[in-house]
């Protein structure tokens, strides 16, 4: 879960927006709008938020890295001539002719 350190109510945004999108771009961090004194919108710098999900692809990679190396490790996984093998007998393609 991430933590909002920097909470603020909508009406202040709508007020003050210059001064919000500047201290955000400095600090790169996000800020909470509160309306009623309940957390409705989360609003951060665009590159910020570019960098959030450059990270959150990071770690869906490395996860499929270890669930594959995993796979690996116990014995689930079988040589890709073998896997395009069956996939040859199973749809009926032919193999293809090596260029000289």
């Amino acid at each position: 879960m991430v933590r909002i350190e920097k909470v603020s109510p909508l009406t202040d945004f709508k007020r003050y927006t210059a001064k919000f999108r500047a201290r955000m771009k400095k600090s790169g961090q996000h800020e909470l709008l509160t309306v009623e004194g309940r957390g409705e919108i989360v609003v951060q710098d665009a590159a910020a938020y570019q960098k959030m999900l450059d990270d959150m692809d990071r770690m869906e990679a490395i996860e499929g890295i270890r669930k594959g190396l995993a796979s690996s490790a116990a014995g689930l996984v079988r040589p890709m001539d073998d896997v395009i093998a069956d996939l040859r007998r199973r749809f009926g393609a032919r193999q293809r002719r090596k260029s000289a």
